[in-house]
């Protein structure tokens, strides 16, 4: 296996193209994301909510949550690009040309986390105009290695079900009705403590779990389980995700 590093650069460099020329599509993924922070966050910030943890209101406890959503739903939706490929040629022409596989998915990764990065610091940056204050500046740098590590994990799921489904419908109903189990399972919007012991169980197999308690233990300094822990299970996952994709994209057909 050889690594094609011009390759991967412009395969990086179609996707940012492609991204910031869409100024739709910036502006759709920040829309979901602040629907749910303006609502659930107004609505409920006078409530006494259970288990939120010392000194915090449930704005800073629904901001790292709503971080998450948004590079959960930015990185798992970058196996739509392979579709549309798919159905327009395009990975037939790169499929056939003289570098290998591996490098091909290297440079959609590398694209489709920066563009995901980008929708995640966007909806941040908006957050704080809303009254968001992180804690340290110092644990940001981890906050960013959470969302990276985020990225790699949905991408790389995303990625398992593009290199297997031939249709852009079919990809988004079926990629949705494991997100949404995802999102709900990952403590995003109300502390787990509060859900029953079969769900709590549940949502222990589920890594954006680890993902979103890693950005508020990073962002608020308030988490279930200790930083470390959520880093290494997101680091685990996002080794195994992407390798996963990687394999399964190898041995995909591109017609």
């Amino acid at each position: 296996m050889i690594l094609n590093g011009t390759a991967i650069y412009v395969l990086w460099l179609r996707e940012m193209k492609r991204y910031l020329r869409a100024r739709s599509r910036i502006l759709g993924s920040l829309l979901q994301p602040l629907f749910f922070m303006v609502f659930l966050g107004l609505g409920f910030r006078r409530m006494q909510v259970p288990g939120l943890g010392e000194g915090v209101d449930y704005i800073q406890f629904l901001v790292p949550g709503i971080l998450g959503m948004t590079l959960l739903f930015s990185s798992s939706m970058q196996g739509l690009s392979v579709i549309w490929d798919r159905e327009f040629g395009f990975l037939k022409e790169i499929m056939v040309a003289p570098v290998s596989r591996t490098s091909i998915v290297l440079g959609r990764i590398a694209g489709g986390t920066t563009t995901t990065m980008i929708q995640g610091l966007l909806m941040l940056a908006v957050t704080l105009l809303l009254g968001f204050r992180i804690k340290s500046p110092l644990l940001f740098l981890w906050a960013l290695a959470f969302m990276i590590l985020i990225a790699f994990t949905f991408i790389g799921i995303g990625l398992m079900f593009a290199s297997r489904m031939k249709d852009s419908q079919g990809f988004g109903i079926i990629v949705n009705f494991i997100l949404f189990p995802l999102f709900f399972l990952s403590g995003a919007l109300y502390p787990l403590d509060n859900l029953p012991r079969a769900v709590r169980i549940l949502s222990l197999l589920d890594p954006l779990t680890y993902g979103v308690d890693g950005l508020r233990g990073t962002l608020i300094g308030v988490s279930a389980r200790p930083v470390i822990l959520d880093f290494l299970v997101m680091a685990a996952s996002a080794v195994l995700m992407v390798a996963l994709g990687t394999l399964l994209f190898r041995s995909s057909e591109s017609v």
